[in-house]
């Protein structure tokens, strides 16, 4: 009798310490604040239309539309955080340095460094690799659409308007030109105004969405931004 009332015990123990185990996030809050932390540390000299803030705002759309499209958010976390840090090289050498590619290969030495699973870390790279507009290469992966959406989203609406002077500042080009002809100019440049990254890039962003949740909120930052600069030639020419 004592035997059997010292084995049932030991099972009871034994399940009730198994019970009490809590689930192991896979990705814990430890790697994700110390890969942040690295990545923070990129932008030490980053000009303001690509500083952290942005990289903030991207990881925040990133989760917004990740829960929506029921995507992996650890990738996500994971990408967002990452997908700038060679931005710092791009602008460094005028846009000869590619920074997504750049950043992918930098976000593979800190992901294996801080023993990122190989599967999981190449879901991450890849989305770093085709978040670029101008790229080549698109994104082939839910969360590379994901990235690439809340990374355009943030360059459109009230935010891209601003992001899109503080750039035209950076370079030192002109407030605004209405008549500008694209095909004339050059990135980099005085001419490379406000408007003329509108009419190069972010007026084409809200037709470039992948997922469902990105083409809803592009519509309305889209909207915002056109009737911004339809404002801003009719000032300039003194027409109100």
């Amino acid at each position: 009798m004592d035997n059997k009332k010292k084995t049932r015990g030991k099972k009871v123990s034994g399940t009730r310490r198994h019970k009490e185990v809590p689930p192991q996030d896979p990705l814990s809050a430890r790697v994700v604040a110390a890969v942040r932390a690295e990545a923070k540390a990129y932008f030490r000299n980053a000009r303001g239309s690509h500083d952290w803030d942005h990289t903030k705002r991207v990881y925040e759309l990133c989760l917004r539309i990740g829960r929506k499209e029921k995507a992996d958010l650890e990738i996500l976390k994971l990408a967002s955080l990452l997908h700038d840090i060679g931005r710092e090289e791009e602008d460094r050498t005028n846009g000869r340095v590619c920074h997504a590619k750049k950043s992918a290969e930098l976000a593979q030495r800190i992901l294996r460094r801080h023993g990122i699973g190989k599967e999981q870390m190449t879901g991450v790279v890849r989305c770093i690799e085709t978040h670029r507009f101008r790229g080549g290469r698109l994104p082939d992966s839910l969360e590379g659409k994901i990235l690439f959406d809340a990374d355009k989203l943030d360059s459109i609406g009230a935010v891209g308007i601003g992001r899109a002077f503080l750039f035209a500042g950076e370079v030192g080009a002109r407030l605004h030109d209405p008549k500008i002809r694209v095909e004339e100019t050059r990135p980099y440049t005085k001419e490379d105004t406000a408007y003329r990254e509108f009419l190069v890039k972010l007026g084409k962003i809200n037709s470039r969405m992948f997922t469902r949740e990105g083409r809803r909120i592009a519509r309305d930052r889209h909207r915002f931004m056109a009737e911004y600069f339809n404002r801003l030639s009719r000032e300039t020419a003194g027409r109100i």
